[in-house]
């Protein structure tokens, strides 16, 4: 029998990426401040997890002036939401083979 799992994708091991992800999924687009507010993450810790999401290619990064404020939005790639959803299917076979 094949290990359960297997099919769970590493870059989701950490709560906070997996927050992430769950909020990129239901929003199109959502900003770090709401991100942070949102997930109760320090400034620093959301970044290293915001970067390591986008160095996999699970995220992109937008960047705009809104007035004159700086504004970093994130939204979910084409194959972070694939990947996101295959990990999810992962978990939901572990639950109901129990």
């Amino acid at each position: 029998m094949k290990n359960l799992i297997d099919n769970l994708n590493k870059v989701f091991d950490s709560r906070i990426r997996l927050g992430i992800m769950s909020v990129l999924m239901v929003n199109e687009k959502f900003d770090f401040n709401s991100l942070k507010e949102t997930l109760n993450v320090t400034d620093g810790n959301l970044a290293s997890h915001l970067k390591a999401l986008e160095e996999k290619g699970m995220i992109r990064v937008n960047k705009q002036f809104i007035g004159r404020k700086p504004n970093t939005s994130y939204s979910a790639t084409s194959s972070g939401i694939f990947d996101f959803q295959q990990h999810l299917k992962a978990l939901e076979n572990i639950i109901k083979s129990q």
